[in-house]
């Protein structure tokens, strides 16, 4: 400290000669100390820069190997080697700044008791301690804190780095900054204010004028930093809902367990993860087949802690279910090792859940949830980091090989499997009873999408009002997320159409024949129209609300997508301003009953592969394959 006071005890009298006046002084000597550390502060502008150049990178990392500590680590001392950044080197700069202000306040000492200055300034005393005094010498913190208060505000909203800090760490800095000038202000001598009140200001200046010299945006991808942000936002948002479930701990908990139970077995050949309960319907046909003709053990994942897998793993030893929750399934799925990884979630690697880092030739099989097109209801490149197709119609295989010529993918299998659920489906309406109601009336059954513009929010009681009347069963089943997010509306519509003995607005779903009983049905862009139609080969009734559109680049190949080319085929379509032929139109699908029973079962047939027969072919596929990886295994460890 003597070392660093002696230059600087030099420098604060040669203010003084200048200005012959301390508090002056103390002021001039401030704005020398700025010019002098100039270069220091031009090195930690372009080292801030560097740092938001970066965080890009960084929180994609973090995304990538979102719950992986280690990993993470490991990624980012890659990106500070990438950039020649060391986490550390920012230190120098606070270590700087604070030898100078322990200096400053020695140097001030010094002159306080060198009795050589005059130490009046602007009518106070700058060698006096407010706490000692009190009266207007309180305006000395006070003012202190204030210019700390600006600064802070100007560097939250300016500073290369703290303008990307989130709202509470900029709360605290500024808390911390300000409640520290206020506090040290009341113990310290009015020429220490000064000099804390003249840095401060100078900084706010400074900061501006290197931003105009040095302008961050010249050099910072902030369109990339933003998307990165968005990406590890949604990471962490995962589970959110959980705290509030009584039995987060317990969950977490037996998490902690299934995730090492996971772990400690080897030779997993065949692992299935599903989101929720409800999943477990597009693996049904498929895990029976295996169930029945193979002794193939089946490690099942789960998000859903009540999920009825565990059950059916009670009663059969070859199901080994485990709960992963949403956060921790992110590293089970990084350090994965099995031969094949079943799942029905699309955007692999594109979003939370990547490949395996740990084996690279686990071969990840797609099973279909839907018979609608991947082209136009998926976003671009869903489905690209999966190795093989289990695929249900025509359709869907022109559109994925269409993708990879256009875009030039490696090829994926894609094997003609058929769809497990409309097989399910259609064994179920075999045996349903089909006897038409006593009245003679038929059933309409409006079922609409949960999108955007979909038949309840757009014109549901128009059609309503166009129905009632015609001498049909007229049934709303509104989509569960309708009766989940806007009970109240259709609580509504329900007492409103009350007195209309021929409408019913169906906000119960424990009735399941309600669909197939239907004569027919009225949808908007709901996959609900394949299914219908492909199992009962009655007709379909499309009105014409705006198309879900995932794919903005769509167009581009060309391959109708079936889910428009449907709509003149099992039915009819009308436009949203054109309801009052709705009553027509339903005529006319009803008189043309066998006309359209024809057309359907022959437009079926030929989309839809394997019908009644898909279980066995998937099957077929992955038990073949688990033997071609033996053997791929075994020549490979002979070799």
């Amino acid at each position: 400290m003597q070392t660093l006071i002696k230059p600087l005890i030099w420098l604060m009298e040669l203010c003084y000669t200048i200005c012959k006046n301390y508090g002056w002084a103390i002021i001039l000597f401030t704005l020398f100390s700025k010019i002098i550390l100039l270069p220091v502060s031009i090195w930690v502008q372009k080292n801030s820069i560097k740092m938001v150049q970066m965080q890009p990178d960084l929180n994609f990392a973090k995304a990538k190997f979102f719950g992986d500590k280690e990993q993470i680590a490991e990624e980012h001392s890659k990106i500070y080697k990438k950039y020649k950044y060391s986490p550390f080197v920012t230190l120098i700069p606070t270590l700087i700044q604070l030898l100078l202000l322990m200096g400053v306040i020695e140097v001030i000492k010094y002159g306080i008791n060198s009795g050589m200055y005059d130490m009046n300034f602007l009518g106070f005393s700058l060698e006096v301690i407010p706490t000692k005094v009190w009266g207007l010498y309180i305006l000395s913190p006070i003012i202190a804190a204030l210019s700390a208060l600006l600064m802070c505000i100007c560097q939250n909203k300016s500073n290369v780095i703290q303008a990307e800090q989130n709202f509470w760490s900029q709360a605290i800095t500024l808390g911390i900054s300000v409640g520290l000038s206020l506090y040290l202000g009341f113990f310290v001598s009015v020429g220490v204010a000064i000099y804390w009140i003249a840095s401060n200001l100078m900084s706010t200046a400074q900061l501006y004028i290197l931003n105009f010299f040095i302008n961050p945006k010249k050099y910072v991808d902030y369109e990339r930093l933003e998307e990165s942000k968005a990406a590890l936002k949604e990471l962490e948002g995962l589970g959110a809902d959980k705290k509030k479930d009584p039995k987060a701990k317990e969950n977490a908990k037996r998490e902690k367990q299934d995730y090492k139970r996971f772990f400690s077995v080897v030779n997993k050949h065949l692992v299935f993860y599903s989101e929720s309960n409800g999943f477990y319907k597009y693996y049904a046909g498929l895990i029976d087949y295996l169930m029945e003709k193979t002794n193939i053990t089946i490690h099942y994942i789960t998000n859903d802690p009540d999920d009825n897998i565990f059950k059916m793993a009670e009663e059969n030893p070859r199901i080994r279910a485990y709960y992963i929750g949403e956060k921790r399934l992110i590293t089970l799925m990084m350090k994965m090792d099995a031969d094949i990884v079943v799942m029905t979630v699309p955007d692999l690697e594109n979003f939370h859940i990547k490949r395996s880092y740990v084996r690279k030739d686990i071969e990840y099989l797609y099973v279909q949830h839907g018979m609608g097109s991947v082209n136009l209801t998926y976003r671009k490149g869903a489905l690209d980091h999966y190795d093989s197709i289990l695929c249900p119609n025509r359709a869907q295989k022109e559109e994925i090989l269409a993708q990879e010529k256009l875009y030039g993918l490696k090829p994926k299998k894609i094997i003609e499997c058929g769809y497990f659920i409309l097989d399910d489906m259609i064994a179920a309406y075999e045996k349903m009873d089909k006897t038409p109601n006593p009245d003679g009336k038929k059933n309409i059954l409006i079922a609409p999408s949960w999108q955007e513009g979909n038949i309840v929010d757009s014109c549901l009681e128009e059609l309503l009002n166009q129905l009632k009347g015609t001498g049909n069963h007229i049934i709303v089943r509104p989509h569960p997320q309708h009766v989940r997010h806007k009970r109240e509306k259709l609580e509504k519509l329900k007492e409103q159409f009350a007195g209309e003995k021929d409408i019913e607005v169906q906000l119960d779903f424990s009735a399941t024949d309600t669909v197939w009983k239907a004569d027919v049905l009225i949808t908007d862009w709901s996959d609900i129209s394949m299914e219908y139609s492909f199992c009962t080969h009655k007709p379909v009734l499309f009105i014409n609300t705006p198309m879900k559109i995932m794919n903005p680049e769509y167009q581009k190949i060309d391959v109708t997508p079936i889910n428009v080319e449907i709509r003149s085929i099992v039915g009819e379509n009308v436009d949203v301003d054109q309801l009052d032929k709705v009553p027509e139109i339903i005529n006319n699908l009803l008189g043309n009953r066998e006309y359209y029973e024809k057309k359907i079962a022959d437009y079926a047939e030929s989309q839809v592969y394997n019908i009644g027969n898909s279980a066995a072919v998937g099957g077929k596929y992955v038990v073949e394959r688990l033997m071609e990886i033996k053997k791929e295994r075994n020549s490979n460890n002979a070799s």
